[in-house]
């Protein structure tokens, strides 16, 4: 038997105490002196080891399996106040319950049935969703969408396994049942399927963790307008003198419910300043971590010999966009054009034209199509999981001479995306999976 505080820390209108385990109703006798009827709210008072209240409110009982753990689960809502919710738990585990690691009813849930992997880390990411749009898919992940069209995608998998292990148990049929069943087709039509749930949950993973977007140039471009302006209020300090910014500064930003985090950084030059060396030294290890750079340049003054420095010590293979700024200065419009070295913008961080083309170049890097109703919350062990049975596909279609290798990589295909719903998970996974969600869920 196991009990937490489910609601948050600190003060609050109603506070509950969560309990789980087998047979609870002696147990929801002894802490109310009432009988729980089930799935009914039931006015009781909490009562201590001498039969005194310690608090009034809802007696609630669900019995074993229609429950979210799937054994008897209590909830005792009473007032939301520290102390009164601390005396409420201590009592629970002085009636024999433990206090619940992280994590440790969804896990009972997944163990119990209730919930697959997939379903369950839904549970966490709706809690830790920080836009519409990820609360969203982080529903659709724990009302069963994602794990639905992984079940469907094994399901004809595991066919077509059951055709290449025929031809192969019985060689000297004249039949090709391989042929037959067109299985060749069939198994371009699988790796086509599974390379869109992949892009799916590719954007899904970019809603759960964001963007890492790194504003950088020389001193005084206007990387702290920038950031300003994208977040829409003044966040970093802007004046005329280079160097003003000597430390890194983060905002969180939202474009069409994506969640980007914007960096603004040190302008990089050589200088003798203690404390802006610190600042550049900090600049050039965020632009190792970024997912976009955010390449800044003086319009009038256009690429200068400083700014191929700084671009040759730029990390391969990070996307980069280059801001064209201070159009307001001159007659030139907001326009975009395709450069060499990525996308270049022409726009006024101080009026905001043009602002808008830089939104719309970070969504189409971050490869976000649409609000798509079938965009799924995923995490990297999903992203890898699916990439993983991929590349075992696409090395069963070459291997359609040798059925041996090809029965052996389709047999790896379903057992990478069985992981992912947690049929075959190992108990480590599973350890530090649920250890990340919080206490009493």
């Amino acid at each position: 038997m196991i009990a937490a505080i489910a609601t948050a820390p600190g003060r609050g209108g109603i506070g509950v105490v969560r309990v789980s385990g087998p047979n609870l109703t002696g147990f929801a006798q002894t802490i109310t002196g009432r009988s729980p009827k089930p799935r009914i709210a039931v006015l009781a008072n909490f009562l201590d080891e001498h039969q005194q209240p310690i608090d009034q409110g809802l007696l609630l009982y669900f019995p074993a399996p229609h429950s979210y753990t799937g054994e008897d689960v209590i909830e005792l809502q009473g007032h939301g106040g520290p102390v009164v919710m601390q005396m409420l738990l201590a009592r629970c585990l002085e009636l024999g319950a433990r206090l619940a690691e992280p994590g440790e009813f969804t896990r009972r849930a997944f163990l119990n049935e209730r919930l697959d992997l997939a379903q369950a880390e839904g549970v966490a990411d709706l809690i830790d969703a920080s836009t519409t749009a990820a609360a969203r898919s982080a529903l659709r992940s724990l009302s069963g969408r994602f794990s639905e069209q992984i079940h469907a995608w094994r399901d004809r998998l595991v066919d077509l396994r059951m055709l290449v292990e025929a031809t192969l148990d019985f060689p000297e049929e004249e039949i090709d049942f391989l042929q037959a069943a067109r299985a060749i087709p069939r198994l371009q039509t699988l790796q086509s399927d599974l390379q869109s749930i992949l892009q799916r949950a590719k954007q899904g993973s970019l809603l759960r963790r964001g963007l890492q977007v790194v504003l950088a140039g020389q001193p005084n471009v206007g990387k702290s307008s920038l950031l300003n302006q994208l977040s829409g209020e003044d966040r970093a300090i802007v004046t005329e003198v280079a160097g003003t910014t000597r430390d890194v500064l983060r905002e969180a930003i939202q474009i069409e419910g994506i969640p980007l985090h914007i960096i603004d950084t040190a302008g990089l030059r050589d200088t003798q300043d203690r404390v802006e060396k610190i600042g550049i030294e900090r600049t050039w290890m965020e632009i190792q971590k970024a997912d976009v750079v955010v390449r800044m340049v003086d319009a009038a003054l256009g690429v200068v010999d400083a700014d191929h420095a700084i671009d040759a010590r730029l990390p391969v293979g990070v996307p980069v966009i280059w801001v064209f700024n201070k159009i307001d200065l001159s007659d030139e419009k907001p326009r975009r054009e395709q450069l060499e070295g990525g996308i270049g913008l022409w726009l006024s961080a101080q009026s905001g034209a043009g602002v808008d083309l830089l939104r719309k170049a970070l969504l189409e890097i971050a490869g976000w199509e649409s609000h798509d109703e079938d965009v799924f919350l995923a995490r990297e062990r999903h992203l890898e999981a699916l990439r993983d049975a991929d590349e075992h596909v696409a090395l069963a279609l070459k291997s359609i001479d040798q059925l041996d290798l090809m029965a052996e990589e389709l047999r790896l295909a379903q057992e990478a995306v069985n992981t992912i719903t947690g049929e075959f998970g190992a108990d480590d996974l599973l350890g530090v999976i649920f250890s990340r969600f919080c206490i009493g869920k």
